[in-house]
C-alpha cells in the first residue's frame, strides 16, 4: 500500500514514519524544501524521543520518502493524508486556509481515486469543505475522478508520540461510504492484528472526538488546578486529595496533577476552537469558558508566590528558573507557562537564568537574550535568590540539598509541578512553595 502524508510538523511526520515502520510506503510532502533537505539528511525539525532513529531506520529500508512535490508526492497513493497546521484565528476559532490550500492542490494533481484524510484538528463540518476544495479542482481540470473524505484524528501525546501512534488506545475514523470504509481498514490493518481497537462512525462525530478527548483533559487540569488554589486557602493538601479522589474508579489517577497550567500546540487552541464551533452555533460551552479563564490564571500563579514571598521587591533578584517547555520530553515551547512566569519576572525587574534540557534553542526564538541559559541546571542556580520548577523533567526529580544549599543566595524554592516533598525540603532549611499546600503538618499516611 502506498499513501502519502501532507505536512512533515509534528503529527504528519510521526505519522507517516510509523505508518512505515510498519511495512507501509510513505512519502512525506512538505513546501519547506529546507525542511525537505534536512529531513533527507536525517536532521529533524522537532524533538520527540525515538523519531530520529526511527525516520532514519525507514529511508534506509526504502519505505520513506521525504519530497517538496505535491504532484509526484500523491501520484499512486491508496491514501493521502493531510496533518498541516490548523492555527487559531484572532477569534479563536481554527484557521482552515493551510488544510484546504492542500485539498486544492490535491484536486490539481491527483490520478486515480484516492482517500483524503484530514488528520489535522479540524471543527466540526469541515470535511464537507475540504470535498467541495478537491471537487472544485477537478471540474477546473475537467476530469471526473472519485474520492472519498475521511476524518482520522490523531491522539498522540508530546513525548510519547510513536508508542501512542503503534500501541492506540483507539483509532477513530470517521467515513460516508463503504469504499473509504475497506480502505482506511486496509491502511490500518497491521495494527488490528495486534489488537488495537479501531471504532468507525460518522464524519462529523469523528471530527468531534479529537475535540472533546482534548476539552475533557483540559477539564481535569484546570478542575485540579480550581481545588488546589481553595486547598491552599483552606489549609488542606492538594497531594492527599489527589490520591484520595484518584483511588474512585470513576475518576482515576490520570490528568489530576496539580500545576501551573497546561501549555502546547493542542490544548489551548482546541478547546478556544471549540468555544468558537459553539458561539458560531448559538451556544455557550460556559465548563470550557471556566477552564480557559482558570489555566489563563495559573499560568500567573507562581509568579505571584514569588512577588508575595519577596514583598514585592524583586528588582535585582536572580531567578533561577528550570524547564522551559510546556511539558517534559519535548522542545515545544507553545502556550508554555514558562514564558508567561518569565515575562512577569523580568517585567517585575528580576535577572532570570534558565535550564531546560532541550528547549533552550527553542526559547532563543521567543526570549532572545533577556534572559541567561545556562549549561546545566545547577549552573543556574549559583547566587540565585530562588529557585522555580516550571517543568517537571525527571532529571529534576532528585535533589542534592547540600549542593544546592552551597549555590544558592537564598535557600527558596517554588515548585510549580509538586515534586518535591514538602517537608524533606523544610527539613533541609529551605522555604518552600508548592501548588494546593497548606501549612507543612505530620503525615498521617505515608507518602
Amino acid at each position: 500500500m502506498k499513501i502519502a502524508v501532507v505536512g512533515t510538523g509534528y503529527v504528519g511526520l510521526v505519522t507517516g514514519t510509523c505508518f512505515a515502520e510498519v511495512g507501509i510506503d510513505v512519502t512525506c510532502i512538505d513546501i519547506d524544501q529546507h525542511k525537505i533537505n534536512n529531513l533527507r539528511q536525517g536532521i529533524m525539525p522537532i524533538y520527540e524521543p525515538g523519531l530520529e532513529e526511527m525516520v532514519v531506520r525507514n529511508m534506509e529500508a526504502g519505505r520513506l520518502h521525504f519530497t517538496a512535490d505535491l504532484s509526484t508526492g500523491i501520484k499512486e497513493c491508496a491514501v493521502v493524508l493531510i496533518a498541516v497546521g490548523t492555527p487559531p484565528g484572532e477569534d479563536g476559532s481554527a484557521d482552515l486556509k493551510y488544510v484546504l490550500n492542500v485539498a486544492r492542490g490535491i484536486g490539481e494533481y491527483m490520478q486515480s481515486y484516492c482517500v483524503i484524510v484530514t488528520k489535522s484538528t479540524v471543527p466540526v463540518g469541515t470535511a464537507p469543505i475540504v470535498h467541495q476544495e478537491i471537487a472544485r479542482a477537478l471540474d477546473k481540470r475537467g476530469v471526473h475522478i472519485g474520492f472519498d473524505v475521511a476524518s482520522n484524528p490523531e491522539f498522540l501525546k508530546q513525548g510519547a508520540a510513536i508508542d501512542d501512534f503503534l500501541k492506540p488506545d483507539r483509532i477513530v475514523v470517521g467515513v460516508d461510504s463503504e469504499q473509504a470504509t475497506e480502505v482506511m481498514r486496509r491502511l490500518y490493518k497491521p495494527f488490528l492484528l495486534n489488537g488495537h481497537p479501531i471504532i468507525f462512525m460518522d464524519i462529523p462525530s469523528a471530527e468531534m472526538t479529537k475535540y472533546a478527548a482534548n476539552s475533557m483533559l483540559a477539564t481535569k487540569i484546570s478542575f485540579m488546578n480550581d481545588i488546589a488554589n481553595l486547598c491552599e486557602i483552606v489549609g488542606a493538601d492538594i497531594n492527599m486529595v489527589r490520591r484520595g479522589i484518584g483511588s474512585d474508579a470513576r475518576i482515576g489517577p490520570k490528568f489530576i496533577y496539580p500545576g501551573i497550567g497546561y501549555g502546547g500546540s493542542c490544548f489551548p487552541k482546541d478547546v478556544k476552537a471549540l468555544i468558537r464551533t459553539a458561539q458560531e452555533n448559538g451556544y455557550q460551552m460556559q465548563v470550557l469558558q471556566a477552564v480557559e479563564s482558570v489555566n489563563e490564571g495559573q499560568k500567573e500563579l507562581l509568579f505571584n508566590k514569588v512577588n508575595k514571598h519577596f514583598n514585592g521587591e524583586l528588582t535585582g533578584k536572580k531567578m533561577a528558573v528550570w524547564g522551559l517547555s510546556f511539558k517534559p520530553k519535548t522542545d515545544d515551547i507553545r502556550e508554555a507557562p514558562s514564558l508567561v512566569i518569565i515575562e512577569k519576572l523580568l517585567a517585575a525587574g528580576c535577572v532570570v537564568s534558565a535550564y531546560d534540557p532541550v528547549a533552550m534553542q527553542e526559547a532563543r526564538h521567543t526570549l532572545g537574550d533577556r534572559i541567561t541559559y545556562s549549561d546545566n541546571q545547577m549552573e543556574s542556580l549559583i547566587e540565585a535568590d530562588a529557585l522555580l520548577i516550571v517543568t517537571e523533567w525527571p532529571e529534576f526529580r532528585v535533589l542534592n540539598l547540600a549542593v544546592v544549599s552551597r549555590l544558592m543566595k537564598q535557600k527558596v524554592i517554588f515548585d510549580g509541578r509538586n515534586i518535591y516533598d514538602k517537608q524533606e525540603i523544610e527539613k533541609a532549611g529551605f522555604i518552600y512553595h508548592g501548588i494546593g499546600m497548606g501549612p507543612t503538618r505530620s503525615a498521617l499516611v505515608s507518602r
